[in-house]
């Protein structure tokens, strides 16, 4: 970006940070991505603000991005999932310098057309969602998208078969559950905390499973993953925690995130993306009927991109009218 600024004072501005000497840490957000710096410059207070820019978005530089990376370190793999720490090429010319990690990676290979449609840009619609539009169209898309394999990786780590060095607490049985890192965590940065606590059982796909009759389970659950975390984490207190679930949720097998509340909002956490699991025990708690009342008598409102298939195939048919193609699933 071409600077505005006059020739004498921008030279004069930038002649200032490589004489700023750090007094201490002031704070730290946006997951690590951006620090605030108390210190002096010629003996005179100043609060440097570092933010990391934006990725460099020609072709050329994205291809030479990969091939830039050092010290890439694997931090777990499961299934077609796996997650690293690395550093970026400037490190190169001090390559036996101990120089912290600045970027934290997710792979999935081999993906799917799902994942590609997920994390590209498209534009959002909010849906409402209807306890008759989920019964006939949505639990159909659902029962067809756990058809295709997808929670493997799930089962994986329910099953023992992966990922058990990195569980913080499990309690067995029918109606037991798990917790451990999140894979977009770096499980170093405290503030940017983001767990996941998943259910042994298979019979509760998402929050349009839960009836009145599981309130005592989710309030248990969420006071042994609060324990848990804050064991493990000293320095973090109960109150400082979020715990939510999503709807729609990325992969239908039910699960609870916890997240440190300075953990700042996104997309994952907008609202009708991320339900409070106090406010979900609260409206089971008061809902009217009897113990088999639930979520699936409700209407629920969410955002979802034009590139989703649940857009595609039932949203975006529904508004213009159409005839919804279960048999497309």
């Amino acid at each position: 970006m071409a600077s505005t600024t006059p020739p004498e004072v921008a030279s004069r501005v930038e002649s200032y940070i490589p004489r700023f000497v750090l007094t201490r840490l002031l704070n730290q957000d946006q997951a690590g991505r951006r620090i605030s710096l108390l210190g002096t410059i010629d003996s005179q207070p100043a609060v440097l603000l570092a933010e990391r820019a934006a990725f460099a978005t020609d072709h050329a530089h994205l291809s030479a991005f990969p091939t830039s990376l050092t010290r890439i370190r694997n931090l777990g793999a499961n299934d077609i999932y796996s997650w690293f720490l690395a550093n970026s090429g400037a490190t190169k010319a001090n390559p036996d310098n101990d120089i912290p990690p600045d970027f934290k990676l997710n792979l999935i290979y081999p993906c799917t057309e799902k994942h590609i449609k997920k994390y590209s840009a498209q534009p959002l619609r909010v849906v409402t969602e209807t306890p008759e539009i989920y019964a006939a169209y949505t639990r159909p898309w659902i029962v067809r998208q756990r058809e295709k394999g997808t929670l493997q990786w799930i089962f994986n780590i329910i099953e023992g078969r992966t990922e058990q060095e990195d569980v913080i607490y499990r309690e067995s049985g029918d109606e037991g559950f798990l917790l451990l890192p999140d894979l977009n965590w770096d499980r170093k940065t405290l503030t940017s905390l983001h767990l996941l606590g998943l259910v042994v059982r298979r019979d509760i796909w998402s929050v349009r499973d839960l009836t009145k009759d599981k309130t005592e389970w989710l309030r248990h659950m969420r006071d042994k993953l609060l324990d848990a975390t804050v064991k493990l984490y000293p320095d973090i207190e109960k109150d400082q925690l979020k715990l939510y679930i999503h709807y729609q949720p990325t992969y239908h097998h039910f699960h609870i995130h916890v997240i440190h509340v300075a953990l700042e909002s996104g997309a994952t956490q907008a609202v009708g993306k991320a339900l409070g699991l106090e406010h979900i025990i609260s409206q089971l708690e008061t809902m009217a009927g009897g113990p088999e009342a639930g979520f699936h008598n409700v209407s629920l409102t969410y955002g979802l991109g034009e590139a989703s298939e649940l857009w595609e195939k039932v949203f975006g048919v529904l508004k213009q009218g159409g005839q919804v193609k279960i048999a497309d699933f």
